[in-house]
């Protein structure tokens, strides 16, 4: 899909020695912040200080920053915040900066074999990573490496379901820093979205096509109006024309009942002279031939759509750890709905992209077809990044990757599912 342009030694050793825990800092404004550093540095400290064996190897952490994040403060948010924690961890830690639009994509598919995959930055230095991730010819192996979000954007929609809420940027950084550590994981669902020629994109959040879209992306050019600006973006989005109509067809399948998850078990390499017997057996077994079994159709079913906004999003923002069902959310937003109604649902769409109203039709699938007229303007967001509206095809992977989180989100998630 075209993406649219925006302005190691041997012996026993200790895995953090020679690192030492920062001093306190002076007292000024910052003091709460220091404060919190030096306590987080000294909760790390503890992992490294755990000794590790002669045949074991220190774990391998990959970063990859995108500096260009929150406005070009990421870079030194990481610095001051979550690096002196991973380095203090005893993890093998690389960095890796991207310098452009795109590069995490091309950078994972050279990456070599890693422990821990680390997303430092905001929704489009997540969907790069995954997408590069997942587009690697050898993805079924490197989809099963721990990935840690240490959210640093403007937009860090992930961060919520993984993170409890915090009084402060650098209490959010540090506790996502720790929950690396501790190492507490939850499986994620990824949508891959592919239009009509180039390779897929894939999503954690979801896809939005519509008006609130249109005039959400234009909020920033109305920054000398103040806390006008969003009503004053969706105000003058009206004036193109009303009702807003986004005409489609979609075709989807239902959701599909969820396997249990099976715990991995790793076993030893068999002795040589049972691998060999097992080769023997095998090649002096008879042939048997496989009788096809009957493949039952899709039951797909079709829909025409006129909206003023259209979303498919997945159950990555209220996670069941417990539900028997994979499937995304479909939300078709009624074109019926006045302009007074349209600029104050628009504000609420601001907080809450992915927000389905009252009186929208809802659909659950694990699979659908968007198809758009030719004619179609405008754009794609997916997961918060523009794209070129197309026809597209979107698949759920259900829990497809593991990501860090902490204990707590963890324990309320199979509380609400029980």
């Amino acid at each position: 899909m075209q993406r649219v342009r925006r302005g190691g030694g041997g012996g026993r050793r200790r895995r953090g020695q020679g690192l030492h825990v920062p001093k306190e800092a002076a007292p000024g404004r910052a003091d709460s912040d220091n404060l919190l550093r030096r306590a987080a540095c000294q909760e790390a400290q503890v992992f490294g200080d755990e000794i590790i064996l002669p045949h074991e190897q220190i774990k391998k952490a990959t970063v990859f920053l995108n500096p260009a994040a929150c406005k070009g403060k990421a870079r030194s948010l990481f610095e001051k915040n979550a690096a002196p924690i991973l380095h203090l961890s005893g993890l093998d830690v690389t960095v890796v900066k991207t310098d452009y639009e795109g590069q995490a994509k091309k950078l994972l598919e050279l990456m070599e074999n890693t422990d821990i995959i680390i997303i430092a930055g905001g929704d489009g230095t997540v969907q790069e990573v995954i997408t590069g991730l997942l587009r690697r010819a050898d993805e079924a192996a490197f989809s099963k490496i721990p990935i840690g979000f240490i959210p640093l954007g403007k937009s860090s929609t992930l961060s919520h379901t993984l993170y409890p809420e915090s009084v402060s940027q650098v209490q959010h950084i540090i506790d996502a820093t720790l929950s690396i550590l501790k190492g507490e994981t939850i499986p994620v669902d990824v949508l891959q979205i592919k239009g009509d020629k180039d390779q897929p994109v894939f999503a954690v959040t979801g896809l939005r096509w519509g008006a609130y879209r249109d005039a959400g992306a234009k909020v920033s050019k109305y920054w000398y109006l103040g806390p006008l600006k969003t009503k004053a973006a969706h105000f003058f989005n009206t004036l193109k024309g009303w009702p807003q109509k986004h005409p489609a067809s979609l075709a989807y399948l239902g959701p599909t009942p969820r396997p249990p998850e099976e715990p991995e078990q790793k076993t030893g390499r068999p002795p040589l002279y049972i691998r060999l017997y097992k080769r023997l057996a095998q090649y002096w077994a008879p042939t048997v031939k496989e009788i096809p079994k009957e493949v039952t159709p899709e039951a797909w079913e079709d829909t025409q759509l006129s909206a003023i906004e259209f979303s498919i999003t997945t159950q990555n923002r209220c996670l069941d750890l417990k539900r028997t069902e994979d499937f995304m959310n479909i939300c078709i937003e009624p074109d019926t709905i006045s302009k007074g109604e349209y600029i104050k649902r628009g504000s609420q769409k601001m907080l809450d992209p992915h927000l389905c109203p009252e009186g929208s039709q809802c659909l659950q699938a694990s699979r659908c077809i968007l198809q758009l007229p030719e004619d179609t303007g405008g754009s794609l967001a997916i997961d918060n990044e523009e794209y070129e509206a197309m026809p597209v095809e979107v698949r759920l992977l259900p829990r497809k990757l593991r990501f860090f989180c902490d204990s707590r989100k963890k324990e309320q998630m199979l509380q609400g599912a029980s």
